[in-house]
């Protein structure tokens, strides 16, 4: 059976520490019912009401327990702000010659950005979520140096050559497959903070989002953040490899709210941003606080192999920036979607497969929708709801949807992003490797989402939405890897099916004049 390495590790303080073998639950965690019978399906029509009181939210059970542990993993490793982690940004975004293509036929977008080449062509990262500083802030400034010009993008790792049943006792990779690569390491999600700078220039950097526990010796440690997307136990035939996708993402504030598929939102911390390296010489040995055992302890951002405590050393993975959970918000109705499926319910708990926020409106609203493909006794392409942002500060109790609530009017489903603005929705929908996405327009009218206008053609590989306010851009990112070849097998097993498109993965951002051409 394949093993996490985000669970205890075995031994009395002070004897040498490894990961034990059985996986540990995260927060959230949904409560899980059969599947729904298609008799209890409660469909209305495209673009029509739907019942809010499906996506209410309640606390996480262990906010409390969380906070507790995030406040000791504080004690014990240095913080960094955004600032200076933008300030050591080690990335560079080309916005000059872009010749990266994932758009095809479809018309230029005012803005394209490409990755560098290791991000742009990865097997491991895929891109999904998308924010901003405008989420973040009124005014669109952050933090004590009033940073501007932010996007973050969220990955999740996918890649993982290791994720075979070969009985190890220690994590799911044998030592020659961690020796070939480390994307073995199933690392969870990280988050690409991008910054345009005062000279033009725009730099990025990656954090790991982390989860804090108590190992087996009674140390703090913590790892990368997984989930189970299809349950919440454990299964032998398909592990909990896979888990949290990050489809959505929302940075209000100093706090991160991250789309968990099946379970409902995590929240992180802005402020809590561990720094494991903060000399900034990318060695070893580092050093880093005292856990309550008093014994002293160093970092270790070279090996990527290794994360959290380890006999008295800190590992990441290799990364310098971690940014813990501190909180979560879970589904109160059973979830009953299946499995191995885009098909989705119409009633009950929903799908979290994307977030964005709404400043048009007050309050300002989280939106919610759904990923679905409707298939024969399953009809709903999706549902679409939202919140009120500022009541998910709070740990405990229960936030209800307000404002409204619709089943998206696509017929064929896929939405991989969607944001209000005021009476308008826009939604992302994907078209496979071969095709240009779709942007669509809506408009409510007497409560029902209809159409405002055809649908624009974007990127392939279309993903998340974040709207920059101040310079009314939409921006997105394309999610699709190369190479531009025709169906080649790639050593994963996979294809790359880009057919005469390049593929490789850009940011990118669409003008309001776009959005509202005819």
């Amino acid at each position: 059976m394949v093993t996490l390495a985000l669970t205890g590790l075995s031994g009395p303080a002070q004897a040498e520490e490894t990961p034990s073998s059985g996986p540990a639950l995260q927060e959230p965690q949904a409560t899980v019912s059969a599947v729904a019978p298609v008799g209890a399906l409660g469909w209305t029509a495209p673009g029509g009401a739907a019942d809010p009181s499906d996506f209410t939210l309640q606390a996480g059970a262990m906010n409390a327990t969380t906070a507790a542990r995030v406040a000791r993993l504080d004690g014990v490793l240095p913080k960094s702000g955004v600032s200076k982690l933008l300030a050591d940004a080690n990335r560079t975004v080309n916005t000059s010659s872009c010749t990266r293509d994932p758009f095809g036929a479809a018309p230029a977008p005012a803005l394209k950005w490409c990755l560098e080449n290791d991000d742009s062509t990865s097997r491991e990262w895929i891109p999904q979520a998308m924010t901003g500083v405008s989420d973040a802030a009124e005014n669109e400034q952050y933090g004590a140096g009033n940073d501007t010009n932010i996007q973050l993008y969220a990955s999740y790792d996918n890649w993982d050559p290791g994720r075979d049943s070969n009985g190890n006792e220690v994590g799911d990779c044998s030592d020659d497959e961690l020796k070939a690569n480390d994307a073995c390491n199933q690392k969870g999600v990280r988050v690409s903070f991008v910054q345009r700078r005062a000279d033009g220039t725009v730099k990025y950097r990656h954090v790991l989002l982390g989860w804090a526990y108590e190992n087996g010796s009674e140390h703090i440690s913590f790892d990368g953040v997984h989930a189970s997307e299809g349950s919440t136990v454990p299964n032998p035939d398909k592990e909990m490899q896979n888990g949290l996708h990050a489809g959505g993402m929302v940075w209000y504030g100093h706090y991160l709210y991250v789309a968990d598929t099946r379970n409902g939102i995590r929240i992180f911390d802005m402020e809590k941003i561990m720094d494991l390296d903060p000399n900034g010489d990318g060695k070893a040995g580092d050093e880093m606080g005292a856990d309550t055992d008093g014994v002293k302890t160093t970092s270790n951002v070279e090996v990527k192999t290794k994360v959290g405590r380890q006999n008295n050393v800190w590992y990441s993975f290799g990364y310098r920036y971690v940014m813990p959970q501190v909180a979560a918000w879970k589904f109160k109705a059973d979830q009953s979607n299946p499995t191995g499926t885009f098909k989705c319910v119409s009633t009950g708990a929903p799908k979290a497969s994307y977030l964005s926020l709404d400043r048009s409106t007050t309050p300002d609203r989280l939106i919610m929708g759904e990923y679905c493909r409707p298939e024969s006794g399953y009809p709903s392409p999706g549902r679409i709801a939202s919140f009120p942002v500022k009541s998910l500060e709070h740990r405990s109790g229960e936030v209800a949807a307000e404002g409204w609530a619709n089943y998206l009017p696509m017929t064929n489903g896929g939405a991989q992003g969607a944001l209000a603005m005021g009476d308008y929705l826009y939604v992302n929908q994907s078209a496979g490797h071969n095709d240009p996405g779709n942007l669509w327009r809506y408009k409510w009218s007497n409560g029902a989402l209809v159409s405002n206008g055809s649908a624009i053609k974007t990127a392939t590989g279309a993903e998340d939405l974040y709207y920059e306010r101040g310079a009314q851009r939409l921006w997105s990112v394309s999610e699709h890897y190369g190479p531009a070849v025709n169906a080649e097998a790639l050593e994963d097993g996979s294809s790359a099916k880009c057919l005469g498109l390049v593929c490789e993965r850009v940011l990118y951002a669409h003008s309001k004049a776009q959005l509202d051409a005819p």
